[in-house]
């Protein structure tokens, strides 16, 4: 029986300061940060002395904001909301209104922040969330450096939390670091990625190095292979004029899909410091082969949905039939590739990565196959030619977080019969379900000035040398048979075509939907 085991109360609230978000009518605030702020209200994380300053270039005053907020961010808070713990946050929002490119809206920030800091006892404590397009990322940055609000003073703390994606390629991506590290230090910059603040990704490391059964097998000599799958249930919805610029490839695979690899076959640090994770994460994206441009095609597969039907029964159009898509876009909504690591720990195992959007559900997992037992023993409790089933460990991040696994146990019969049976550990089951946004731990931390969980320049920059060729090549070859996947599928024939050639399949897709 599931037992539930009570969540830590010691944690404590987040040290005083005011958050600058950014952007604060579009959708990030009200979908997510609004709400995180909300949670950690909830769980007594914030600080008495936390306050909130929304810039945007709307003229209008906090009041205003508050009202559209309050209507906006509403439905996006699950589980209850408590009316009274609402309007306290609401009440904790102050308002600027100005042009982010102008000197003059930073100006007033600063009056303003003195004024919050003297009247609410911040600190002078400050983290500026870009909730904004990326090509305002390093425009802003520039602009709290000159105003002198990148300057920490004594034990004063400034932080800048940018959201991906983190440049276009590997150039863009060097030269958007160059611009934020020549307004903030380092340590002060907070790349965040907002997979990194689910449980499960989280657990991964806990599970691998705080249990003695797991790690001694977490290497070549047990592992046949591993498949990272990040699937998606929508379309681009009102994103089409950014995604039909970016793509499934840059949209997800050197931030999403590279954090969940880099953390599951890192190395352990010597510590939970935030660099020491950090660098054993790095060594991991440096430590992949680069792929030659002339195997980019056998070893990446791309994808473009077109029309097709849902699994409720709707339909729904193809990609290029979307709002502010190009109506002959050669733009990628799939991606599956193969990678190799080149370190002991990895040598021969594969790792198979796929990301998709219109597949039949929306969920994120980390398979990993372990090799097949010798089954001389069991030839005769099996048919003609049958191996014994290989044991699979299941990571799943999204929706039902939790740890699945697979093993082998004798059929009850007077006749010798093995099958695969399952065994399920679900985080709600056991610590409940409180409400989550993925943003809770993210914004902690950084209050806290804990940067594990963040990107750093240099991981950043390896994971976009990484996918650098494969742009290369597809942009010279462009595809010739989009849309090659119907909405409702999961994805080109191709990608099964690509594990397939190693005598492996991706995880069935009717286990993926149950959540086990």
């Amino acid at each position: 029986m599931n037992r539930l085991i009570p969540r830590s109360s010691a944690a404590q609230p987040a040290p005083p300061g005011v958050m600058v978000i950014f952007g604060a009518s579009g959708d990030l605030a009200k979908r997510k940060l609004l709400p995180a702020l909300y949670n950690l209200m909830t769980d007594g994380l914030l600080s008495d002395h936390f306050r909130i300053i929304a810039v945007d270039r709307r003229d209008r005053g906090a009041e205003a904001y508050r009202e559209y907020i309050d209507t906006a961010a509403r439905e996006y808070i699950k589980n209850g909301l408590s009316a009274e713990l609402w309007q306290e946050l609401l009440q904790r929002i102050h308002y600027l209104s100005g042009d982010f490119q102008n000197a003059d809206t930073y100006t007033r920030m600063s009056s303003l922040l003195d004024d919050i800091a003297a009247n609410h006892h911040t600190g002078g404590n400050c983290l500026f969330y870009l909730a904004t397009p990326p090509d305002t990322f390093g425009e802003i940055a520039t602009q709290l450096h000159a105003a002198g609000l990148a300057m920490e003073q004594g034990d004063q703390w400034r932080h800048l939390v940018v959201e991906k994606p983190f440049g276009r390629d590997l150039a863009t991506a060097k030269a958007l670091n160059k611009t934020l590290q020549a307004a903030f230090d380092e340590d002060q910059i907070y790349r965040i990625d907002h997979y990194l603040g689910k449980e499960t990704v989280q657990n991964i490391l806990t599970y691998r190095f705080a249990n003695s059964t797991v790690e001694p097998i977490w290497n070549h000599r047990y592992i046949d292979h591993m498949q990272i799958t990040v699937a998606e249930s929508i379309g681009v919805e009102s994103r089409g004029g950014y995604y039909d610029k970016a793509g499934a490839l840059r949209d997800m695979v050197p931030n999403h899909l590279l954090a969940l690899l880099s953390t599951v076959t890192m190395e352990p640090a010597n510590s939970l410091d935030g660099n020491a994770v950090r660098d054993e994460q790095a060594k991991i994206l440096r430590a992949i082969q680069p792929i030659p441009p002339e195997q980019v095609l056998t070893q990446v597969v791309r994808g473009q949905y077109g029309e097709g039907t849902l699994a409720n029964g709707g339909t729904a159009a193809a990609y290029r039939d979307e709002e502010r898509v190009d109506p002959n876009s050669a733009t990628e909504t799939f991606v599956a590739m193969k990678v190799m690591i080149d370190s002991w720990r990895w040598a021969g195992v594969p790792f198979y990565l796929r990301t998709g959007k219109r597949m039949p559900g929306r969920y994120t997992e980390i398979v990993v196959q372990f090799k097949e037992a010798p089954n001389m023993m069991f030839r005769d409790a099996l048919l003609r030619g049958e191996q014994v089933p290989p044991n699979t460990l299941v990571l799943r991040i999204q929706p039902n977080e939790g740890i699945g696994m697979s093993f082998n146990a004798k059929v009850p019969s007077p006749i010798p019969q093995i099958s695969p049976v399952e065994m399920d550990f679900n985080y709600s089951d056991y610590f409940g379900g409180g409400p989550t946004t993925g943003y809770e731990t993210l914004l902690y931390e950084c209050m806290n000035g804990d940067p594990t969980l963040f990107k750093r320049a240099d991981v950043i920059e390896s994971s976009w040398e990484l996918v650098e060729p494969i742009l290369d090549v597809w942009s010279a070859l462009p595809p010739r048979n989009f849309p090659n996947y119907t909405a409702g599928s999961w994805g080109p024939r191709e990608a099964e075509d690509l594990i397939a050639r190693d005598g492996r399949a991706w995880r069935p897709c009717n286990v993926c939907n149950s959540g086990k």
